[in-house]
């Protein structure tokens, strides 16, 4: 029989290739393309992807597929175009994007299990691997000796778990000189995956109810032991197939009991597998009435009559014409809706459309815990038909999940980021909500935007996108403004929803007015002799609100007691000594100052300072305004109120951000503290009051992106307020009422907002004008990390001269803007032109971090 060759992905992160390898016998017919393979790689076993089926190999010689460990697929055909291409794009390794595929548990790389030799130590009769012997005969560095007492306490060990007890040491390299001094083995090995199919021990009735009635005399010799018995028996009249746990809490009855049924033939023992689902049955009780019977708007009319026709498109994917960059006109929209205008109703609409042409959707959102109100109304409105995925659900669950969307026992997934590599064989609508936020980009590797990988996975799949945000980014407006050369219809095309909505108890009011701003100079403030947090608008404003009995909200753009803590005597500013940024101040229990100095980037703590370690003074004091503070002065202010605080420290355990929100919407507090997260779509009819303490926290950093950010949280949380007949206003603070990020989010005006910033990104080259690539490379040693900076800065110079490329520029190398992070110092360099990836492809060196299209340069 002829060999089978295939083509795989092995799944080891920094593995950029594909690699050929050829079936035996027994796999052949069983593997195809998706499958999930074990393969040798090196003198390593690693996971593979495999891709596609070969005639022949690129290579004369071949290594054989080891195993089969999936006998579905895990990757479906549009996924592995869709990982190509993303790969491509994004210039991360083809095996770092398909890891990304496979759920947690199931995905595992490979690992190295170290032990210690036995060794025979001279003038010993036997064999030892004693610690005390090993280090009196061997010159060992102190990391070595580290390894040893290790292995010597714990036994043979794998890599990652000799990982946990060597934070910020290089002890691999250690590790691998002991194995060439003889002192240690070490040994390639893939651990096997960690999650499995979840089974539970059920009964089945085996014969007629009636033969089962007749039994019930004869079924014990005692009144108890007849009693427990009978009670199983019947409730398996009642449900013939039960696990066993549900029967002995109805019945009382034992496991004995129920093995002398089986034993006389009425019933019969056996296993039955579950899916672990985060939902439950709630999602099949969430149906809520108004959900039933929503009247739409003329604005969402309007809108669904320009989406819904996308769905009667031809699929690229039967054209044989299309390209993978391909774009058929219509099927990409921008869905540019001010606050609270209705855009969820048109996502569900949507849902509707797409599953009555049998196809699958997949909906975006920022984060599951912030967006309960959505991901409820999808539950009611389509209910058994929705799965969760997102980083709180436990390995089995997500593993289950992704199980049923891959069997297509689920039709409407809704997640963050990771969601878009579910496995659905037939999408026909993905929708990223606020797909403004910053947490759709991946900030460590694989770096990726998830609103432009849905883009992209949207044109493979043939699927209708829709991108919702009254924020749009400026390079995504740009996008769905602009008239390709050729004539045809943008790329993405706009769908304005410009009215707020209003519920009452008998519908909605369109046309309702976004809530008016009141903008506060604090430099006036400070004239007039008022030095606190509140202006006197904002003090007033929330006294009427908790006198009224409504809510208010507080936004703070950062966390903590302060900025920083300085000596007023020489400046000295307290840094973290692994980061070299500036230590935030925080409060204890009861506002008693603790150990209460931290790094927010690696988690550095110390106590409070006393004196400067500089030049000796006492005169240490904080300086700036974070959430705790903020809380403790609205306590002082009204100590009546009832204040909760939502920010990084409060919503550290489980479902802590589900139990603040709820807390607040249940009106069991009258005032909400808060940070970023405040701008996450929270619908709260009491809320008529939004105060935002300092509008121009982040406005000036050395970013190109600084403004753009800046005006999108603002505009989010203003338009928190007045979402119901009750309506709102908003009382925005800051030291530069003049800035234009600012002005444009107190006149929630959007337009103004984009035409002044689009000439600024104009006239700087910056995105949608060019594209930006981030180059950052990392060293324990600053001047060897600026040294190949500066070596790769030199190449790529040379490269554009090559090349001509006269449009293409680098900004740097230079130190980050945050030069030193937990003990890691950090250079960038910037490409920026037309097309900077394809400069960049297959060019760069190994231990490179590399972001394409970045949201931020800092």
């Amino acid at each position: 029989m002829p060999m089978t060759f295939i083509r795989v992905a092995v799944n080891l992160p920094a593995v950029s290739g594909e690699y050929d390898y050829h079936l035996l016998d027994e796999l052949i017919g069983a593997v195809g393309a998706g499958h999930l393979v074990t393969v040798p790689f090196g003198r390593q076993i690693a996971q593979g992807i495999v891709l596609e089926l070969l005639d022949q190999p690129a290579v004369a010689k071949t290594r054989d597929v080891i195993d089969l460990l999936d006998p579905a697929p895990v990757l479906t055909a549009a996924q592995i175009a869709f990982a190509r291409l993303l790969a491509r794009e994004t210039l991360n390794p083809l095996a770092a994007i398909v890891d990304m595929m496979i759920p947690p548990g199931l995905s595992q790389h490979a690992d190295t299990i170290f032990e210690i030799r036995r060794q025979r130590v001279e003038n010993s009769e036997q064999e030892s691997s004693d610690y005390a012997l090993l280090t009196t005969h061997y010159s060992l560095s102190a990391t070595q000796k580290r390894i040893i007492a290790l292995l010597s306490e714990r036994g043979p060990l794998r890599g990652r778990q000799i990982e946990r007890h060597f934070a910020k040491v290089d002890w691999r390299k250690s590790a691998q000189a002991l194995v060439k001094q003889g002192i240690l083995t070490g040994k390639s090995v893939l651990p096997p995956v960690s999650v499995r199919p979840k089974f539970v021990r059920t009964a089945q009735l085996a014969v007629l109810p009636e033969v089962a009635e007749a039994s019930m005399p004869t079924l014990g010799k005692t009144p108890a032991t007849l009693e427990r018995r009978q009670k199983a028996l019947r409730f398996l009249i009642g449900e013939p197939l039960a696990n066993l746990s549900w029967i002995y809490a109805e019945s009382g009855c034992t496991a004995a009991d129920l093995h002398e049924l089986a034993e006389r033939e009425l019933i019969v023992l056996g296993e039955a597998e579950i899916f672990r689902d985060p939902l439950g049955k709630s999602g099949e009780q969430r149906v809520e009435s108004r959900e039933q019977s929503v009247v739409l708007t003329a604005d969402q009319q309007a809108a669904l009559a320009q989406i819904l026709p996308a769905f009667a498109l031809p699929n690229p994917q039967s054209t044989s014409s299309q390209s993978p960059n391909s774009q058929l006109p219509d099927s990409q929209f921008l869905l540019h809706g001010v606050t609270g205008s209705g855009k969820t109703e048109i996502y569900l609409r949507a849902t509707a459309e797409a599953l009555r042409r049998g196809r699958q959707v997949l909906i975006l959102v920022p984060e599951i815990a912030l967006t309960p109100q959505t991901v409820n109304r999808f539950l009611a409105r389509f209910p058994g038909q929705v799965g969760l995925v997102h980083s709180k659900l436990s390995e089995g669950e997500r593993y289950d999940t992704w199980r049923r969307a891959r069997n297509g026992q689920l039709s409407v997934i809704i997640g963050a980021r990771s969601a878009l590599f579910t496995p659905l064989a037939n999408i026909g609508l993905i929708v990223a909500d606020e797909c403004h936020d910053g947490s759709y980009y991946q900030s460590e590797p694989p770096f990726y935007d998830a609103i432009r990988a849905a883009q992209m996975y949207t044109r493979l799949s043939g699927a209708v996108c829709i991108l919702g945000s009254a924020t749009p980014t400026v390079a995504l407006k740009y996008q769905a403004g602009v008239t390709h050369l050729n004539g045809m219809e943008p790329a993405v095309r706009t769908v304005s929803l410009p009215a707020r909505l209003t519920p009452t108890e008998t519908g909605v009011i369109t046309g309702a007015s976004l809530p008016p701003v009141q903008v506060i100079d604090m430099r006036e403030e400070l004239k007039a002799g008022r030095r606190g947090i509140f202006s006197r608008a904002l003090a007033e404003a929330l006294a009427e609100t908790v006198e009224r009995g409504e809510q208010a909200i507080l936004f703070l753009n950062r966390r903590g007691t302060a900025t920083y803590v300085f000596c007023r005597d020489c400046g000295f500013v307290a840094k973290c000594p692994n980061c070299d940024t500036p230590l935030t101040y925080h409060v204890g229990q009861n506002l008693q100052p603790v150990t209460n100095l931290i790094c927010h980037r690696c988690g550095y703590t110390r106590n409070m300072m006393k004196k400067c370690p500089t030049c000796g003074g006492n005169q240490i004091r904080e300086f700036g305004l974070g959430s705790e503070r903020v809380e403790h002065e609205v306590k002082t202010l009204l100590p009546a109120a009832r204040v909760l605080r939502w920010d990084w420290e409060t919503t550290r355990e489980k479902d802590a951000h589900e139990l603040i929100l709820a807390h607040f919407a249940n009106h069991n507090a009258d005032i909400l503290v808060g940070t970023q997260m405040l701008a996450k779509g929270l619908d709260l009819p009491l809320v008529t009051l939004v105060g935002i303490v300092l509008a121009d926290v982040g406005v000036n950093l050395p970013d190109p992106f600084a403004a753009e950010r800046a005006f999108q949280v603002l505009t989010q949380v203003a338009g928190r307020a007045g979402r119901s007949v009750r309506g709102g206003r908003v009382v925005m603070q800051t030291f530069q009422p003049e800035h234009y990020a600012i002005q444009a989010a107190a006149g929630h005006d959007y337009a103004a907002f984009y035409e002044r910033e689009l000439a600024y990104r104009r006239t700087l080259g910056y995105p949608p004008f060019g594209r930006l690539v981030r180059l950052e490379f990392r060293h324990s040693d600053n001047a060897e990390a600026e040294k190949a900076a500066k070596a790769l800065a030199e190449r790529l110079l040379t490269d554009l001269t090559i090349e001509g490329r006269k449009e293409t520029d680098l900004i740097g190398p230079t130190p980050c803007f945050f030069a030193k992070m937990n003990g890691i110092y950090r250079w960038q360099i910037i490409v920026r032109g037309p097309d900077p990836v394809s400069l960049l492809r297959g060019r760069l060196p190994d231990g490179w971090r590399v972001e394409v299209d970045p949201v931020s340069l800092l």
